[in-house]
C-alpha cells in the first residue's frame, strides 16, 4: 500500500522531462528531510532548555548534525525506491554512505554522554580527586571507545569496495603471513591501545595531577591514547608517550591527596637563639591564609663549621598553594631577621692569633 502523498509527487515529477525529474525527486526528498529534522530538533531543543540538566542540551547538540544528513540519506533511499536509476545508484554508493552515517551517529552519542558525564565530574572544586579520576577514566574511555567506533567504521567501508573484499579474502585464505604482517604493523597501535586500557585501570596518573617527570613540574592537561600532554609552570607543553607512565618513574604529588608539606631553610650563625625564630615563625605562618592549619614544625637539622641549618616545615592545600606559602615565609623570616636578629646570619670566620702569638711564633 503505497501512500498517497508519495504517489502525487511521483506523478508531479514524472510529468517533467527526464533530467528534470530525477533533479524534482531529490530536492523534494531533500527539502523533506530538513523540513522534518528542524521541526524535530526544535521541539527537542525547547525540552532541553526546559530541563535542569545540561546533558540533555549537549546530547541534542552532538546529535544535530549527522541526524540532518541521516534524514536526508533515508529520503533519497524512500525516493529510490520508485526511479530504477536512482535505486541502481544508491545500490552502489549505500555500502559507502550508510556506515559513515551510523559510525557518525555512533561517535555523536558517545561524545555526547562522555561530556554529560564529564559536567558531573566538577575538578574546580577544593577536594577534586575522586572528580579528577572520574573524568580521567572517562576520557581513557572516550579515546579507546571512538578508536574502535572508526577503525569499525573504516572497515565497513573497505568491505563494500569488491576490489578490496576480494584482495582482502585471498590473502586471509591464502596464508598465514598477512596477519603476522598486519598483526607486526599493528604492533605500536595495539601497545599504545593496551596501554591506555592499563592508564584506565591501574590510573597511575589522573587529569589536572601534579608530577614532576623529566626533571619538569606540571600538571597533567590531557591524557590520549598514545601520548598524555604535561602542563609546564612556565606555560610550555611536554609530550610524554603513555607507556612511560606505565614502565618508568615518575613523581606523582597529588596521587591520594593535594595536601602536602613544604621547608624553607635558613642558615644561621651558631650563636643565634632559636626560641625567637620559632615564635616568629608560628606568628607567620598562623596568620597567613595559605596554610591549612596542619603543620608548622621549626627545627635545627644540621650543624656545620660556620653556620646551623634551620627548617622551617609548613603544609598547604596544594603544591601551587604550598610555593606561595613558602615565598612569603621566606621573605618574611629574612625581614623578621634584618630587623631584630642581624647578627643571626651566618658569617664565614677567620681568626688571626693575637699579638703575643705572632711574636712567640715569630722566628729568632
Amino acid at each position: 500500500m503505497k501512500d498517497p502523498i508519495t504517489d502525487r509527487v511521483v506523478q508531479t515529477a514524472g510529468l517533467l522531462p527526464y533530467p528534470w525529474n530525477l533533479v524534482a525527486y531529490a530536492t523534494i526528498a531533500i527539502l523533506t528531510a530538513l523540513a522534518v529534522h528542524w521541526i524535530a530538533f526544535t521541539v527537542l531543543r525547547r525540552l532541553a532548555r526546559r530541563s535542569h540538566s545540561e546533558a540533555d542540551d549537549v546530547l541534542v547538540r552532538r546529535l544535530a548534525r549527522p541526524t540532518r544528513y541521516a534524514l536526508i540519506a533515508l529520503a533519497l533511499v524512500m525516493t529510490a525506491r520508485e526511479i530504477p536509476v536512482f535505486d541502481t545508484v544508491w545500490q552502489k554508493v549505500a555500502g559507502f554512505v550508510m556506515p559513515a552515517l551510523v559510525g557518525w551517529i555512533a561517535l555523536s552519542i558517545l561524545h555526547a554522554l562522555v561530556e554529560a558525564m564529564k559536567l558531573r565530574a566538577d575538578i574546580t572544586v577544593a577536594d577534586n580527586l575522586a572528580a579528577r579520576r572520574r573524568r580521567t577514566k572517562l576520557t581513557m574511555l572516550n579515546r579507546i571507545a571512538t578508536f574502535l567506533i572508526v577503525f569499525v567504521t573504516v572497515g565497513l567501508v573497505l568491505l563494500s569496495i569488491p576490489g578490496v573484499r576480494d584482495v582482502g579474502l585471498t590473502l586471509v585464505a591464502s596464508a598465514g603471513l598477512a596477519g603476522l604482517a598486519v598483526g607486526a604493523a599493528a604492533q605500536p597501535a595495539l601497545k599504545n591501545l593496551i596501554a591506555g586500557v592499563q592508564m584506565a585501570l591501574t590510573e597511575p596518573i589522573n587529569i589536572d595531577d601534579v608530577v614532576i617527570i623529566e626533571g619538569e613540574w606540571g600538571w597533567i592537561e590531557d591524557i590520549r591514547t598514545t601520548y598524555v600532554v604535561v602542563k609546564i609552570w612556565d606555560e610550555r607543553r611536554l609530550i610524554v608517550p603513555t607507556t612511560h607512565f606505565l614502565e618508568g618513574a615518575f613523581q606523582n604529588w597529588t596521587k591520594k591527596t593535594s595536601q602536602l608539606l613544604g621547608t624553607v631553610f635558613l642558615y644561621l650563625d651558631p650563636t643565634t637563639r632559636i626560641g625567637p625564630i620559632r615564635a616568629e615563625f608560628e606568628r607567620q605562618v598562623r596568620a597567613n591564609p595559605r596554610w591549612d592549619q596542619r603543620v608548622q614544625v621549626t627545627q635545627v637539622t644540621e650543624t656545620k663549621r660556620d653556620a646551623i641549618e634551620v627548617r622551617l616545615l609548613m603544609s598547604a592545600k596544594d603544591s601551587p598553594t604550598l610555593f606561595d606559602l613558602r615565598c612569603d615565609i621566606r621573605e618574611g623570616m629574612l625581614e623578621f631577621l634584618a630587623d631584630n636578629q642581624p647578627e643571626a646570619f651566618a658569617k664565614l670566620r677567620i681568626v688571626s692569633p693575637e699579638p703575643e702569638e705572632r711574636d712567640a711564633e715569630a722566628p729568632r
